[in-house]
């Protein structure tokens, strides 16, 4: 059936995840876009599953922040962390837009995206043990996965390129460009309002700081890139988890501090 080699083009070249190999054309990619969230899915069941044993183990904050920093890398391969650390190195170039794109090409790895990477992961190392193993914080951190990955498929569908090669090139030239964006807002709407429901103004944090950081996307790709690339999407991916998580944390902390 289309629709599950949909699935399957999207969890093949967007995840390490075995699946079968289906062979790409206009039917099965049309909505690959769609099916992108339900990648973030698997890794929120995965973070989260890894979260709750790592409890019932009683193992160090340390132990378990490390590994649910892993999580999402492993089950990815590494390709968003990939696109985030190539658009570090070309935006700490501070070189004209030409340039930057041709940095976002080189396959060597430049001293600011090590330094940047590592930060990233320290980072969110840091929000994973300080995150606390309750309902409002397993339905946060697994919403940042799903989430996310709305915004990234509709920005490929949506925002301008900044060139006519690539993969964001050839995802955004094959999908049905406006049934996507409506069926990824559907999906990011849907999430958003339970987390509102269940959680109240708690809820919508992550929401927000999705959505900041999304706006934050297309200033910076238009300004400094022209548009976006499969590497700036991969860039925002990346941010986008880490400041819904930190959204979730803060949303934890003030509850306990009793600011709401």
């Amino acid at each position: 059936m289309k629709w599950l080699e949909t699935v399957a083009v999207a969890f093949a070249m967007f995840s390490a995840i075995p699946v079968p190999q289906p062979v790409w054309n206009k039917q099965n990619m049309r909505y690959v876009m769609c099916a992108f969230p339900f990648i973030g899915a698997v890794i929120a069941a995965c973070w989260c599953a890894v979260a709750w044993v790592c409890v019932q183990l009683g193992v160090s904050d340390v132990l378990r922040a490390a590994l649910l920093c892993a999580v999402p890398v492993v089950l990815t391969g590494g390709i968003h962390l990939d696109g985030y650390a190539d658009v570090a190195d070309a935006r700490a170039s501070h070189a004209p837009m030409e340039r930057k794109h041709e940095i976002l090409k080189d396959p060597n790895c430049g001293a600011f995206a090590l330094i940047r990477t590592a930060v990233y992961l320290l980072v969110y190392a840091g929000f994973c043990a300080e995150w606390r193993a309750d309902w409002y914080g397993y339905c946060g951190a697994a919403a940042s996965f799903f989430l996310s990955r709305c915004l990234s498929g509709w920005a490929v569908a949506g925002f301008p390129l900044a060139k006519n090669t690539g993969l964001a090139h050839t995802f955004a030239q094959s999908s049905d460009r406006t049934t996507v964006r409506i069926i990824l807002t559907v999906l990011f709407t849907a999430v958003s309002a339970a987390l509102a429901v269940f959680f109240g103004v708690r809820g919508l944090f992550a929401v927000a700081a999705a959505l900041l950081v999304f706006a934050r996307y297309y200033v910076v790709a238009k300004k400094e890139f022209g548009g976006i690339t499969g590497d700036l999407a991969g860039w925002f991916l990346q941010r986008c988890e880490l400041a819904m998580l930190a959204a979730v944390v803060l949303g934890q902390l003030g509850r306990n501090l009793q600011w709401f």
